[in-house]
């Protein structure tokens, strides 16, 4: 009975796939391959994000910044008018973070951090400017994301870390599907690297750090994806239109994403400078005299 029921079952498929019955086609984007791609190690891939790191001691940027709030919890998403504005890095962690209303050009927020705490003062609209400090860590989470922005989701953002001593990284392959430059092209089907970063917890385990995705076509992060405590994904980086400065390529479109927080930042660098000596005074806010200063936590 078992080989009757076979032979049936092969038959009516058969006989299916003659008639042209039984089935629905349906049509899907066609993929290719790149022409080229690369194969490497993850020591290899440990070198590079190291040396990047390295190579980059100062960073002083002009961009145009984009925030979007909101998301699936609020059920819309609101996209705010652009502002330019620069943005300077020193290592190890002072960051300055200037921001101009548009058409009028005056300040909208300045911003300075030591990588521990931070100082910002913002315009109101004919209200005054108001002044703010506190932690680079947020104790105390605000249902408003934008108000849970701290220093570090611009300096981690921006520059890809190198892998610390006491960090340990593991390898896997995925891929990314591009989109095609016209209707008439095939999407390319890119072979990928993800870089995990991991630091020993508690007992045998090893916590997710960060996870650095590499394209194998030229061996750039394209994505990094920042994790918290809880193993949840709290910053999310990605990285475009790589160009050239001084001999070291960074890109000039970088979108951060705050799943948690429902935000998002857009970065489009129209200049950068990279490695130019940067003062003290660069990253200081001086606060006026007996101006109220609003403490966060």
């Amino acid at each position: 009975m078992k080989i009757h029921r076979a032979l049936s079952i092969a038959g009516l498929v058969a006989a299916a796939g003659l008639t042209g019955c039984f089935r629905t086609t349906t049509i899907v984007q066609r993929t290719q391959a790149p022409e080229m791609y690369r194969s490497t190690s993850v020591e290899n891939l440990d070198r590079i994000i190291s040396a990047r790191d390295e190579s980059i001691k100062t960073l002083t940027a002009s961009v145009l910044l984009t925030a979007s709030t909101g998301g699936g919890k609020e059920g819309k998403v609101v996209t705010y008018t652009s502002f330019k504005g620069f943005i300077f890095v020193r290592k190890p962690r002072d960051l300055r973070v200037i921001m101009q209303l548009p058409v009028v050009g005056s300040r909208a927020l300045d911003m300075v951090s030591n990588g521990a705490t931070f100082t910002l003062v913002h315009a109101t609209g004919g209200h005054g400017d108001v002044w703010i400090q506190g932690s680079n860590t947020v104790t105390t989470p605000s249902k408003n994301g934008l108000e849970n922005l701290r220093p570090p989701v611009f300096f981690d953002s921006l520059l890809v870390p190198g892998v610390g001593p006491d960090e340990f990284v593991s390898l896997t392959e995925s891929t990314r599907v591009l989109a095609p430059q016209s209707k008439h092209q095939p999407a390319i089907e890119e072979p990928d690297y993800d870089l995990a970063v991991l630091k020993h917890g508690e007992g045998n385990t090893m916590r997710l750090e960060r996870l650095v995705h590499f394209s194998r076509v030229d061996l750039l992060p394209f994505e990094q994806d920042i994790y918290d405590d809880k193993g949840q994904a709290q910053t999310i980086a990605t990285y475009d239109k790589y160009q050239d400065f001084n001999g070291i390529k960074f890109p000039t479109i970088i979108d951060i994403k705050r799943p948690l927080d429902e935000y998002t930042l857009k970065l489009q660098v129209t200049k950068l400078t990279l490695n130019q000596p940067l003062e003290n005074d660069q990253f200081e806010l001086k606060i006026p005299p007996g101006v109220k200063v609003q403490q966060l936590q």
